[in-house]
């Protein structure tokens, strides 16, 4: 018999939408003007979004809470600012974590004119700082982790698996929740079947078991804290 762990399954298809004609946004929690019961946050963890922007455009999106929020392109390069006067590029191979609090205007802009960029964005609540520690660009390169999750900050880590091949997840933190988000191809994780753009909230795990089934399988995990 499988050991059994609480969990619970987002799947991709059944994820918000917003669709504009220079902008596309999938919502894994709820998101603007996306709502829906089953959809909350889990735990601090309110915004998982998978974002395709338009050659040479930019969104503009307000911070409601005291949040750390984390970029990491999948296509392309972004570029950023916002209202504190931060500013910067974030390419593939890289990640940013910016600490935005409450009212932060974020702008993230396609510095390409002629090519669609996308990429993910998360967001994560956290207590207010007197003093906020200023943005982290961090770089990871997926094609020496072996059949590994690297850290790309903040409590996450990303990997590239090859197909039917296995490997252990172990949090770093003592935070009672870990979210697995797939990037790109099928797994297994902790037991449950998940495709591209599926995500899989679990509680109270320290570690998590995962299996590629497709090669090139790429998997994003998330250590939340309960609440925030």
């Amino acid at each position: 018999m499988l050991p059994q762990s609480k969990g619970k399954i987002f799947l991709a298809d059944e994820r918000g939408l917003t669709e504009l004609e220079t902008f596309r946004s999938y919502n894994t929690f709820n998101f603007g003007n996306y709502c829906h019961p089953h959809k909350t946050s889990f735990g601090a963890l309110y915004v998982l979004n998978e974002d395709t922007l338009a050659g040479g455009c930019n969104i503009s999106l307000r911070v409601e809470e005291n949040s750390e929020i984390t970029l990491l392109p999948v296509v392309g390069a972004i570029a950023y600012h916002d209202s504190l006067g931060n500013t910067g590029t974030v390419e593939t191979g890289q990640s940013l974590v910016l600490d935005a609090p409450k009212g932060l205007i974020l702008t993230i802009e396609n510095p390409y004119q002629d090519e669609l960029v996308k990429f993910l964005q998360w967001w994560v609540r956290v207590p207010p700082k007197t003093s906020p520690p200023g943005p982290k660009l961090i770089s990871f390169d997926l094609t020496r982790t072996g059949n590994q999750l690297v850290s790309i900050g903040s409590a996450a880590a990303i990997g590239r698996l090859a197909g039917k091949e296995e490997t252990l997840y172990k949090a770093i933190t003592s935070r009672s929740g870990l979210f697995a988000f797939v990037i790109q191809g099928e797994l297994e994780v902790q037991y449950r079947l998940l495709h591209t753009g599926d995500g899989l909230a679990l509680w109270d795990l320290p570690e998590i078991e995962i299996e590629a089934l497709t090669r090139e399988a790429i998997l994003l995990v998330i250590e939340v804290p309960a609440s925030g």
